[in-house]
């Protein structure tokens, strides 16, 4: 049997791609399902595919077609496509279109002029790099397609269930505390932010949890459609993105700052926002978005759990199978990773250089 700890993203992508291959799972989730305390819940999540490393550009395409495939098991829409763009100084829109060409996927370079006309609602002050691949991916529908497939496929899954204690002999003794005792030859770990608390007999590398903010500013008008945004100069990196139903019923953009947190832990975090993350976005939104009412309509934290490379952790050792697809831009290839992790939990591939548990120098 293989157990599946956490039921977020990663898990239940890992979950579902385990179950539909015909393997034997067991999904284990301590809270209920689409749940608020980690990083995988709401309704918008950036897919894009404007990476300046060659490795992200690969996986993203092949993350676009598990996404599809995903689709089509659930029957549920859950990665639209809006397109995106890259744009201020520190984010490089010439590079990143470099490297976009290499890997024939499509984009435009537009002059700041060109980008304002066609995007009046956002202010230009210099090159943007438009491509028409990105769009937006429900979390809460795209973590509830997978636990519903991969039940309907032969998993179980034990939901509100916490693992308080692991031994490791022959195989793996998973002790609950609903006082169960599970048995597994195969332990996949998707624990998010729990991850760095657990005690597990593995090699962690250093992994750093904060509490982010996020923003969700209205339309000034309603019909407009929105692209997703990566903007990153000298003073922050800012990402946006259609909100979905997380703003309420009026079309709105979720606004936050990816490289700014508050340093936490997943069980000692206060889920409150931080006024000064508040009054930055909204001075951003206030001076380069002026399709956007600059107050926010809706807003609430998540967690990060950040490598210090900001690479992936997907690696086994011995039982267990680490998955910490992470540093904030891990969701868009979740059916991938859960592809990847079930490919790890059953031998059929080696972990990638990169994503190892113990980086090489």
């Amino acid at each position: 049997m293989i157990a599946v700890l956490g039921a977020g993203l990663m898990g239940a992508a890992t979950a579902w791609q385990l179950a539909r291959a015909g393997h034997e799972v067991t999904l284990i989730e301590a809270y209920d399902i689409g749940h608020r305390h980690g990083s995988s819940h709401g309704t918008s999540r950036i897919f894009r595919r404007a990476y300046a490393d060659p490795l992200y550009v690969g996986l993203t395409g092949q993350a676009y077609e598990h996404w599809r495939e995903l689709e089509q098991d659930s029957s549920t829409p859950l990665l639209r496509t809006t397109g995106g763009l890259d744009l201020g100084e520190g984010r490089d829109p010439e590079g990143l279109a470099a490297a976009l060409g290499a890997a024939g996927v499509p984009y435009e370079l537009l002059d700041a002029e060109a980008a304002a006309e066609r995007w009046p609602y956002i202010r230009f002050t210099g090159p943007a790099l438009y491509h028409p691949d990105a769009g937006v991916v429900d979390a809460d529908q795209t973590v509830a397609a997978c636990v519903r497939r991969a039940v309907e496929h032969g998993a179980d899954a034990l939901i509100g269930v916490r693992v308080e204690r692991v031994e490791v002999g022959e195989r793996v003794r998973l002790h609950t505390d609903d006082r169960r005792e599970l048995v597994a030859d195969t332990v996949v770990v998707a624990a998010g932010a729990w991850l760095p608390d657990l005690q597990l007999p593995v090699p962690l590398p250093p992994l750093r949890v904060t509490q982010q903010q996020v923003f969700h500013f209205p339309q000034r008008e309603r019909d407009v459609r929105w692209p997703i945004l990566v903007h990153k100069d000298e003073a922050m990196q800012v990402f946006g993105l259609p909100s979905g139903a997380d703003a309420g019923p009026l079309p709105a953009v979720k606004v936050a700052e990816h490289d700014r947190g508050t340093v936490t832990t997943a069980r000692t975090r206060t889920g409150v926002v931080d006024p000064s993350s508040r009054a930055r976005v909204s001075d951003f939104v206030r001076e380069r978005l002026p399709g956007l009412v600059p107050e926010p309509v809706a807003e609430t934290t998540c967690l990060y759990t950040t490598t210090p490379d900001e690479d992936f952790v997907l690696d086994r050792h011995g039982p267990f199978v680490i998955v910490s697809p992470c540093s904030g831009h891990g969701a868009k290839f979740a059916p991938l990773i859960g592809a990847m992790a079930a490919d790890l939990a059953t031998g059929r591939i080696e972990p990638h250089p990169r994503f190892r548990l113990e980086r090489a120098s």
